[in-house]
């Protein structure tokens, strides 16, 4: 099927010119809806352990600046560690080109970590309970930021012939590198970043908060945390089977754009190899909550 026609700037401020893309509305939104959710967590100490909630609402606002650093800062080292380390050595000046693209997920999760640890220490609070409550809003983000890379339109999937694919504009996507999907002229691809916001965003978002709902799940610390980190690796590493490689390591030898290579077709994407380690880690924090006695 034809790419939708749509325009990647979602408006443009009058008097300044200034484009506002739908990427950016993805981000503000998500950290926007998650503060406020976050907040509304606040209030209900009878979901947490103890029925006592881990921090004043009144603070959430003061996590939120501590995260955007983190989710900005860290996603965009990780772009820069984890895809192109070689050319951003050899032009560092790149490095703060944000405009120009290059955010890594994995890193702007780290980074959130990261920036979530820091303000837990600083304002004495309880880190597996406020990871918890972070990892309860993540997938909105997801859900956004994935469809927003559908829009651009970028990150989409390998070439298929399946009645679903894709025609995406442009002549990277229109190249199929030798790969089954050419038809009539053109090269249809999944629309993995739509896969990804249904996996990632919309069915984790929805297993946490049911077991929110249902189980109580936030009476056991670092349960959230754990169910997110397996989940989310889990369905990255599923849909990175059916996404094209990342540009700069795709060639005519290895058109999937493997990092790890057992033979010729079968091997691991960058997507793949960050999200490993993502789902041993969640499986521990989720085995260790399981195994400690359940707060009243």
């Amino acid at each position: 099927m034809p790419f939708p026609q749509f325009d990647s700037v979602a408006f443009t401020i009058p008097g300044l010119g200034l484009p506002i893309r739908w990427y950016a509305l993805a981000y503000i939104a998500g950290l926007v809806a998650g503060w406020r959710i976050i907040v509304g967590l606040m209030k209900r100490p009878g979901l947490w352990p103890g029925d006592r909630a881990p921090m004043e609402a009144s603070k959430v606002e003061d996590l939120l600046t501590a995260v955007i650093l983190g989710v900005v800062l860290g996603g965009r080292i990780g772009f820069v560690l984890f895809y192109d380390a070689s050319w951003y050595l050899s032009h560092p000046l790149d490095i703060f080109k944000v405009w120009e693209g290059g955010m890594s997920f994995h890193g702007g999760f780290l980074g959130t970590l990261v920036a979530g640890w820091w303000f837990a220490r600083r304002h004495s609070i309880p880190k597996m309970q406020l990871a918890d409550a972070m990892a309860l809003v993540v997938p909105i983000g997801l859900f956004l930021g994935r469809i927003a890379n559908f829009i651009k339109p970028e990150l989409w999937g390998r070439p298929t012939d399946v009645p679903w694919g894709v025609i995406f504009p442009g002549e990277v996507a229109q190249t199929c590198l030798g790969i089954a999907g050419q038809v009539d002229g053109t090269c249809a691809r999944h629309p993995s970043q739509l896969y990804e916001a249904g996996l990632e965003g919309l069915l984790l978002g929805l297993i946490l908060w049911g077991l929110v709902r249902f189980a109580r799940s936030l009476k056991r610390p670092g349960l959230s945390l754990g169910i997110f980190l397996t989940g989310y690796g889990a369905a990255r590493a599923f849909v990175e089977l059916f996404r094209q490689g990342d540009v700069q390591f795709v060639s005519l030898d290895n058109p999937y754009g493997h990092v790890i290579r057992f033979t010729d077709g079968l091997g691991l994407t960058m997507g793949q190899v960050l999200s490993l380690p993502m789902i041993a880690v969640g499986l521990y924090f989720v085995i260790r909550a399981l195994r400690a006695p359940k707060a009243s």
